[in-house]
């Protein structure tokens, strides 16, 4: 079992900053990816930005340039600069652990960004 901390969201306006960050702990051999979601109300989940094992981070085009990723151990951080309206939503942090059954995916509960004057 995976336990996943997330923390970092607020109101922020337009075209400022925030951090989110997200530590996952609890039993597992390793965690390959890690990874952030979000979700506006009345929308799917969709892929923000993600790590990849050995290679460089993916981006949804619709942050890239202006979000970055990074890993610091079972820790994920999620830069957000130049933030926009359209930003605003919850945030999920992802993470697939590999135990003895495989892989497994798990979800942090979520953290409110607002983006807003």
């Amino acid at each position: 079992q995976v336990q996943i901390v997330e923390s970092g969201g607020g109101l922020v306006q337009p075209g400022g900053s925030l951090t989110l960050s997200c530590t996952a702990s609890g039993t597992f051999w390793t965690i390959p990816t890690m990874a952030w979601y979000r979700q506006a109300p009345g929308s799917q989940r969709d892929l923000v930005a993600t790590t990849i094992p050995g290679g460089e981070p993916n981006y949804a085009d619709a942050v890239l340039g202006r979000f970055t990723i990074s890993r610091d151990g079972n820790t994920a951080y999620l830069q957000m600069n130049s933030l926009k309206p359209e930003d605003t939503a919850v945030y999920f942090c992802n993470v697939k652990s590999f135990y003895i059954g495989g892989l497994t995916d798990y979800w942090g509960q979520g953290t409110q960004v607002t983006v807003s004057t």
